[in-house]
Order: structure tokens, then sequence, then C-alpha cells
């Protein structure tokens, strides 16, 4: 693992965490760095499933790739909003 791997999954965490905020409906009560983590654990998991398919390597762009990564990003934003969302505290 290199520093330059790093720092892609880091962008790339940011960019696909981001976009599965954007596309929810709502408010998400989630800091920035979580968006990150789980546009990191996003990216990997729509990658995985992208390989079971047999759609990670194409020619070009891999879209099928990004938008299984997506997906899993919109999955795990809504788990991980509502996860936080149920934590308020009562004055």
């Amino acid at each position: 693992m290199t520093i330059e791997s790093i720092l892609g999954a880091i962008v790339i965490g940011l960019i696909i965490g981001a976009l599965a905020r954007l596309i929810m409906p709502g408010k998400q009560n989630i800091p920035i760095w979580l968006t990150i983590v789980v546009g990191i654990i996003a990216a990997f998991l729509g990658s995985l499933v992208a390989k079971w398919v047999g759609v990670q390597d194409t020619p070009g762009i891999d879209w099928i790739e990004l938008l299984f990564q997506l997906g899993a990003a919109i999955i795990l934003v809504g788990i991980v909003s509502g996860a936080m969302g149920s934590r308020k505290v009562n004055r």
C-alpha cells in the first residue's frame, strides 16, 4: 500500500460520500470525517460487487463500478445517519 493509494482512497471516499449525502433526502447528522470513512468503505464494497459481477475492468471509465460504489455509499450514509440521528440528548 503506497501513499498515493491511501490519498486516492481518501479523495474517492470524499467524493463518493459527498455525492451520497447530496442524493439522500433530508439532513444527515454525520460529520465530514465520517462521510469520508463511509465513502471509502462504500468504494471498497462497490468495487468488490463489481468484481463479483464481472464488470470491474472495462475499457475507459468504469461507470458500472462507480454506480455500485455510489449505491453502497447511499445505503451506508442512510444507515449511519439513522444511527447518529437516534443519539439525541434530552435536556
